[in-house]
């Protein structure tokens, strides 16, 4: 009885402790409501707002996200909403659990209210293209979660506190085109990755812990700053058109014209057959080879000639568990995938239905040992984010290699091809996904070979989504073996650096400028290289920058993204991060690593667990899988 007496006072604890958290939580979640409301009523504002008295505020309130439980307001963001006025007092400020503020874009003015020093849990605080006056809050080590800070083309003035250096897990600082003066404090954070302080009134040496950041960062300030400083580089320029010359006053005699028109035919004949003749000889060794399919087949027997090169075999990296050789792998059911730089794509069906990507490289410029070596280098990286090379063949006319099929297409075809059922249109999570698994792959590639193996190719016909949806590269450290890097077809011209146009040598920081290039195809949903309904060639870098240049920022985004909302600031985070990966001058772009983790902190709730930071040499065995939980990008 006594027994049965604890059990039901047990009960009755619990539900009684179950209905006061409950209450609670109402409680809470009641009263950021209220000051969100307060907040609403006391600032005038052009659009109007979604929120509801009699609605919940953690469903569909505009620009409102809330915790797990539902208890506590964590994020508003509410940019381009046409606020105008100061912030009104004891409004904000009540919402104590706040991680992110965002009223960016809006006509705000004011000093900076100081009650915001209560939002003791703020992460991202993002008050740009306001009409903000007088100094920065002196004591920001009230904010000790802060993560992003964005004060930019504002109208603050005063110096630059000092207690910004106790923010140790700040990431990012943009206090660009605002009137701040005084010396630049040496700030010494050990997390910051992008800095901006260009074009305020600044004066002094940038400290010695600043140096590490582009000249850029510190251009149009006083004239002390300047000894750091450089101008900017010009922007890039389409070819102008060729001036006409001038009619020659002097005629040709009839027979010097007759005799030009006779050598120029004689030429036009003989440049004729030549070309017939190549071309004849080149589908004379594709029909060898996959790409010319015929009855379906491979043969070995066209491919690989009667000589010493039909002993080499087909060499697998430790860990495939393919069961197939050489001749199985020629005599398969072929399909081309596409042409690319450094050569065709086939998908190879094998007889128990395995199927595989063979590439087939034309142009290499090193012998059997470099090549080995370097397919070596490549084959032994074992990495989440990177496709990784089961098997290779070389020959003296055949080098080929292999990797695994992945049936969701490339990047490329998901941006670019034709809408229908298989081809879904690219949400922004999984455009997130993408950048954040591309990114930590190449910057896994750059740490190989002592640091100095190179992508070479990366654009978006070489990014895949692998099984946990993340971005996945391919093709890579191919440029070392190629006799040089050739012309780019088409499209792929878009994603060459300016450096590498001229000197035709890939480097990790042209590795950088072309992934920066991809992040904007991302963004636009435009290819590096397109045309204009009036066949205008656009190059996506140059346009992107006329755009911004222009502040007509929301017209780069794809028209796809605008359906998803509370993103705006995420959005203009990538695009800065992308602009900064395609800027002119090669040592003035960010690492790779540098790129992973400013792409992780675009949600910053997501890729928590994970960092650049963890990416190591060796195999798999020693290398911790570098990306995220399912459950990562859930918040």
């Amino acid at each position: 009885m006594e027994r049965q007496r604890l059990y039901i006072f047990s009960l009755i604890s619990s539900a009684l402790f179950l209905l006061s958290q409950g209450i609670v939580r109402a409680t809470l979640v009641d009263n950021d409501k209220q000051a969100l409301l307060d907040f609403e009523k006391k600032l005038p504002h052009l659009r109007s707002l979604n929120w509801d008295e009699d609605s919940p505020v953690c469903k569909n309130w505009t620009g409102v996200s809330c915790n797990e439980d539902g208890s506590r307001v964590i994020s508003l963001r509410l940019p381009g909403v046409g606020f105008h006025g100061p912030i009104p007092t004891n409004t904000l400020s009540r919402l104590s659990a706040l991680q992110i503020l965002s009223l960016r874009s809006n006509f705000i003015n004011g000093t900076f209210p100081l009650d915001l020093g209560k939002l003791r849990n703020l992460s991202y605080l993002y008050l740009q293209f306001n009409n903000f006056t007088g100094p920065l809050p002196r004591d920001f080590s009230v904010w000790k979660n802060l993560t992003g800070i964005n004060f930019s083309n504002n109208g603050f003035n005063g110096s630059i506190p000092s207690s910004i250096s106790s923010l140790r897990q700040l990431s990012s600082l943009n206090l660009a085109n605002n009137s701040l003066l005084g010396e630049i404090p040496d700030l010494n954070l050990p997390n910051l990755q992008l800095l901006n302080l260009s074009n305020n009134n600044l004066s002094g040496a940038v400290p010695k812990s600043l140096q590490k950041f582009p000249k850029s960062a510190f251009l149009g300030n006083n004239a002390s700053l300047l000894e750091y400083s450089v101008t900017s580089s010009p922007a890039v320029s389409l070819p102008k058109e060729p001036i006409l010359k001038s009619k020659n006053t002097g005629k040709l005699s009839e027979r010097a014209l007759l005799g030009i028109i006779i050598a120029v035919s004689v030429l036009g004949l003989l440049g004729f057959a030549f070309l017939l003749l190549v071309c004849l000889l080149r589908r004379k060794i594709e029909d060898g080879f996959p790409g010319k399919l015929e009855k379906g087949n491979m043969s070995p027997e066209k491919v690989i000639s009667r000589s010493q090169d039909a002993n080499n075999k087909l060499v697998f990296f430790e860990g495939c568990n393919y069961a197939f050789d050489l001749e199985d792998l020629l005599r398969a059911s072929a399909e081309v995938l596409g042409k690319g730089t450094f050569g065709t794509a086939y998908k190879a069906i094998l007889e128990d239905a395995t199927m595989v990507v063979v590439k087939r490289l034309k142009e290499v410029g090193v012998g059997k040992r470099e090549f080995e070596q370097q397919m070596g280098v490549v084959g032994s990286i074992k990495h989440e984010n990177v496709i990784e090379l089961r098997a290779y063949y070389y020959s003296k006319d055949e080098k080929l290699m292999v990797y695994d099929y992945y049936s969701q297409g490339s990047l490329a075809a998901m941006l670019h091809g034709k809408r229908g059922e298989n081809r879904p249109p690219l949400d922004w999570e999984t455009r997130l996904r993408i950048a954040v698994g591309a990114a930590r792959g190449i910057a896994r590639v750059h740490i190989e070979n002592g640091g100095k193996l190179v992508h070479g190719n990366v654009k978006s016909s070489n990014i895949f989504l692998n099984s946990r949806q993340y971005g996945c590269v391919s093709d890579l450290g191919l440029s070392t073996v190629m006799s040089s890097l050739a012309p780019p077809i088409a499209r792929a011209a878009g994603y060459r650096a300016p450096e590498v146009m001229d000197t035709r040598k890939a480097t990790q920081s042209s590795d950088v400028y072309s992934f920066g290039v991809m992040l904007l195809e991302l963004l636009t949903g435009k290819s590096p290289i397109h045309t204009t309904s009036g066949d205008e060639i656009v190059h996506l870098v140059r346009w992107v920058h006329s755009v911004v240049r222009e502040e007509w920022t929301a017209e780069v985004f794809d028209l796809e993204l605008l359906r998803y909302p509370n993103i705006e600031e995420e959005l203009v985070e990538m695009l800065q991060i992308a602009m900064a990966c395609v800027v002119r001058m090669p040592d003035q772009r960010p690492k790779m690593s540098e790129v992973a983790k400013m792409i992780a902190n675009v949600r910053p709730t997501a890729f928590r667990n994970r960092s650049s930071g963890e990416l190591k040499t060796g195999n798999s065995s020693q290398t911790p899988p570098v990306g995220v939980s399912e459950t990562d990008l859930s918040s």
